[in-house]
């Protein structure tokens, strides 16, 4: 346009009195014109767009008052999909068989109403020919018998949609046809206001009442901008149906039902669809805004060195170390002599002050220290994360633990994208189901998409069973009566992008061998569970949110075996994940936070395999292993817990392996037995999810599958195996404790008041196992046994740096002390007076107080140990205590304390064959290096 022409202004005013054609031809003059044209988006096509009867807001029903990006592309868009139906009008009409002349027919328009051409649908359809457009006048039309349509034509109301209404029952028998601006309800004869079998229909701005709409495949239909009020929309074996923008309101049964798979055979339309759906704007970003998170937790598999321990000692044989075969106390040589270490400290030996060599500690009194290393806690999620947590302040996670967006994790899984892109069957977009019983029902093989739509009111949103599958993207689905999303019998698909919420029941329901992948969802403050997976249910649930349910995130029971990976699951009401009545799964690589009870909680034969996941802030206990719980708890992360990191009930049967259990509020692990207490634990360890859903979910298990799974051990023992347990038991959690696990603490000062934060604590009336563990810098004693009337075996663990003794062994208890290394610990070594227990090849040395304490009532075998007392005594028996202590080696601490304390006569206590090397000076060379001076002790010590 001329510089001295007219301003745009003006020229915009002038354009916007155009037709819709007078515009077409505009756009065509120039580039400036079409710019010009292009600029009237914000008037004069949003005008057209809505002052079309055919259509109505290209937001309309979900959110109608948003703009669209473009008025003129919304338009355009209506407008292509209008004229689908007029797609085969070439073949018809030069089909003819007396066409002469085969010149195009111009479409007539055949009027119905009072005073008009035609009195009813049924004169007009008799007179139409190939595409005519019957127009209907204001009133109320009713046929009194079914109405065949064998031509196709087009039936327009003329006027508001509402003033043009039709009773009839429509059987459309042509190939094609459009209904538009009409408002639809039954015949009095037939429920059924429409079906077809093999044409296309197409329905714009329509309202159907309290009816039925029938297509068969290989019949297609379109539906844009309708609405239904009591209507089911019944599609059986369809290849591809289409409905947009519609609004489904109080339904009494399903809104729409899809059954059977999409028919082979196709019509003319099932193309022409296929490439109008494809040429829409995509519901799949380039680039997501909501990216959720990405969980990567591999870092924290890190090697960690055994420490060493040995001695030389001068002037006699290098004695071999009892411990040497442990992988804990290995024992590679170290002469001591010139270079005897005054102090040996670790990275962590002065963490929380913990240390043996405190500021009180006199440094005139100190005398020597072995040589020896000790094991810490090894690196887990990098260590600024897992540093001591400060009370109030926020949480931080690391940049590692960031959820992948939507389109991250379908370009990282090409079957999901393939699938998320993939249109078969029933397409359902941008649609509005409310205030109803059912949304969509799809069965017998059916196939169904739905994307964008409102799901909310309804009893249920979407039912998947019999084999079919469902693809669901991006849709709100909340308020149900009973869950959100429903498969049974095998059903699947993909639930990626939803946001689902307030629903009654689970937020998904997945059972009877269904298999869905839920991908990046949000799931959140349902009245019960997120996610539930029952009744060999299986499903691939990841990278999801989940969180502020009332009941468990995720919950598992008869049998399902889902594969949980990748989620946050946080600030639930009850447990993050809960495995119960037999439920398996494979839990990876999740986190799960601030939630009110454990982080996972496992009971009542649940068998999970629960790994590398990050398990932490939780208002209780990391993980809950309650009555007849099992499976493998392998390389998680549980760490600052208010109440324990892990609980386990005796009659469980976990293997506890390989996991990192740090600055938990109470004890790192603790075992209690629900036989011997009253049986409610309070603090949520004894309370458990009920569930019921239609009322037969106790029926699921008379179906069940009893496959194998490789990654699962026969464990006949519960076994507590290579743990790094550290830090538990702080008093900075004591000062923060919420309401709910104050209770828990009065009832386990109740029990034991001095052992509120050891790192193991053990009241268990079965054999345990605790096996190649680091227990370390914990806020009582590294491991307590408070009861144990069938053996516990404590076998090549590393017990350091604990605030208290390293063991303590109570009364009645049987307790097998072998292969550990003891250092460094402020209280005893090891204190006991239990009625069966063997300490044998140990190294117990560096220990503030005696190396071992032997009280009245006990009895105690001490064989094969190297132990040595920092200031105290290298054993000190008290007390009656009936004791054997056999081949030892022991090395005396002050030189005023000797190596061995028995304050009474005891002919009980039985020495046999042991070394005691006493530190001796040299008074010839003050300064020269400290020697031992052996000496061996054997019988009846008086």
């Amino acid at each position: 346009m001329e510089a001295g022409g007219l301003p745009l202004e003006l020229w915009r005013m002038i354009l916007g009195y155009l037709h819709l054609p007078d515009l077409g031809r505009c756009s065509l003059v120039c580039r400036a014109w079409r710019d010009l044209i292009l600029s009237l988006d914000r008037t004069r096509w949003r005008q057209l767009c809505l002052g079309c009867i055919e259509c109505r807001h290209p937001n309309w029903p979900n959110q109608p008052d948003v703009e669209p990006e473009s008025w003129r592309e919304a338009f355009k868009q209506h407008y292509l999909a209008s004229k689908t139906w007029t797609k085969n009008a070439a073949i018809l009409e030069t089909s003819v068989c007396f066409s002469l002349f085969r010149r195009r027919r111009t479409r007539r328009t055949l009027s119905v109403g009072p005073g008009h051409e035609f009195h009813s649908l049924g004169s007009a359809l008799a007179m139409a020919s190939l595409f005519d457009r019957i127009l209907l006048f204001p009133g109320m039309h009713e046929e009194q018998g079914e109405v065949i349509l064998k031509v196709p034509v087009e039936i327009v109301g003329h006027g508001k949609l509402g003033e043009v209404a039709l009773l009839a029952s429509i059987d459309q028998q042509c190939s094609t046809m459009r209904l538009c601006n009409l408002v639809f309800m039954p015949a009095w004869f037939s429920p059924f206001m429409f079906k077809t079998t093999s044409g296309h229909v197409q329905f714009d701005n329509c309202n159907f009442e309290n009816g039925h709409i029938q297509v068969h495949g290989p019949g297609t239909c379109q539906v844009k901008f309708c609405s239904f009020k009591n209507t089911h929309v019944f599609l059986h074996n369809v290849p591809l149906c289409v409905l947009e923008n519609c609004e489904f309101v109080g339904s009494e049964n399903n809104s729409v039902t899809v059954e059977g798979h999409p028919s082979s055979e196709k019509n003319w339309a099932y193309a022409y669809l296929l490439g109008l759906i494809k040429s829409s704007p995509s519901v799949l970003p380039t680039e997501d805004s909501d990216s959720l998170m990405s969980l990567d937790l591999e870092s924290r598999d890190q090697a960690w060195s055994p420490r060493t321990c040995g001695i030389v000692i001068e002037g006699s044989q290098s004695p071999t170390s009892p411990a040497s075969s442990s992988p804990k106390a290995g024992s590679q040589e170290a002469e001591v002599g010139s270079d005897v270490e005054r102090v040996a400290r670790t990275p962590d030996s002065s963490d929380g002050g913990l240390s043996p060599s405190g500021e009180d500690e006199d440094e005139d009194q100190l005398t020597y220290r072995l040589s020896y290393q000790v094991q810490g806690p090894r690196p887990v999620l990098g260590g600024s994360f897992l540093g001591p947590p400060l009370p109030g302040a926020s949480i931080q996670l690391p940049s590692c633990l960031v959820l992948n967006s939507l389109q991250q994790e379908l370009q990282k899984d090409r079957e999901a994208m393939a699938l998320a892109s993939s249109v078969q069957g029933c397409l359902i977009r941008k649609c509005l189901f409310r205030d109803g019983k059912g949304g969509v029902f799809v069965c017998s093989y059916g196939r169904a998409k739905m994307e964008r739509n409102v799901f909310r009111n309804l009893t249920y949103a979407v039912r998947c069973i019999h084999n079919s599958k469902i693809i669901m993207l991006r849709n709100h689905i909340h308020h149900c009566r009973a869950s959100g999303i429903f498969l049974r019998l095998e059903g699947g698909g993909l639930i990626a992008g939803n946001n689902i919420y307030h629903n009654a029941e689970a937020g998904v329901d997945i059972r009877k061998k269904s298999n869905p992948l839920i991908l990046c969802n949000q799931i959140h403050h349902g009245l019960r569970s997120g996610i539930v997976v029952l009744g060999n249910g299986k499903g691939i649930i990841r990278n999801n949110q989940i969180f502020s349910n009332k009941e468990a995130g995720i919950y598992i029971l008869y049998h399902g075996n889902p594969v949980v990976s990748q989620n946050h699951i946080f600030r639930g009401h009850a447990a993050g994940i809960a495995v119960n009545e037999n439920g398996r799964g494979l839990i990876t690589e999740n986190v799960i936070r601030e939630n009110q009870w454990g982080g996972v909680d496992i009971r009542r034969g649940g068998v999970p395999v629960l790994r590398s996941n990050l398990i932490c802030f939780g208002y209780s206990d990391g993980v809950v292993v309650g009555d007849e719980g099992k499976g493998l708890i392998e390389g998680n992360t549980i760490y600052a817990n208010k109440g324990c990191g892990v609980w386990m009930m005796s009659s469980s049967l976990p293997h506890v392996t390989s996991n990192h259990v740090s600055y938990n509020g109470l004890y790192g692990v603790a075992v209690f037995s629900q036989k011997d207490g009253s049986g409610e634990f309070p603090g949520g360890h004894g309370a458990q999810e009920s569930f019921s859903e239609d009322g037969d979910a106790i029926l699921w298990e008379t179906e069940l599958e009893k496959d194998e799974d490789p990654l699962r051990r026969p464990v006949t023992v519960a076994l507590v195996e290579s743990n790094s347990v550290n830090h538990n038991g702080g008093r900075l959690f004591l000062l923060v404790l919420s309401a709910l696990t104050l209770a828990t603490l009065c009832f386990l000062c109740s029990l034991s008041p001095p052992s509120i934060a050891s790192g193991l604590y053990v009241q268990s009336s079965e054999a345990l196992h605790v096996i190649t563990n680091v227990i370390h810098a914990n806020g009582d004693r590294g491991i307590t046994v408070a009861q144990s009337s069938q053996l516990t075996r404590v076998a090549n663990n590393s017990i350091s740096c604990n605030r208290q003794s390293g063991v303590k062994v109570e009364a009645q208890c049987k307790v097998e002390l072998r292969g550990n290394g003891i250092y460094d610990n402020r209280g005893h070594g090891i204190i006991t007076k239990g009625d069966s227990t063997v300490v044998i090849e140990n190294d117990i040395i560096g220990n503030r107080g005696s190396g071992l304490q032997l009280l009245p009532t006990s009895d105690t075998k001490v064989i094969k140990n190297r132990i040595h007392s920092f200031r105290a005594y290298g054993i000190a028996v008290q007390g009656r205590a009936k004791v054997l202590v056999q081949e030892n080696i022991i090395f005396q601490g002050k030189t005023n304390k000797t190596i061995f304390q028995q304050i009474s006569n005891n002919r009980e206590c039985i020495m046999q064959n042991n070394k005691f090397l006493v530190f001796k000076k040299n008074p010839l060379r003050p300064h020269s290096p400290m020697c031992w001076e052996k000496r061996t002790a054997t019988g009846a010590m008086k």
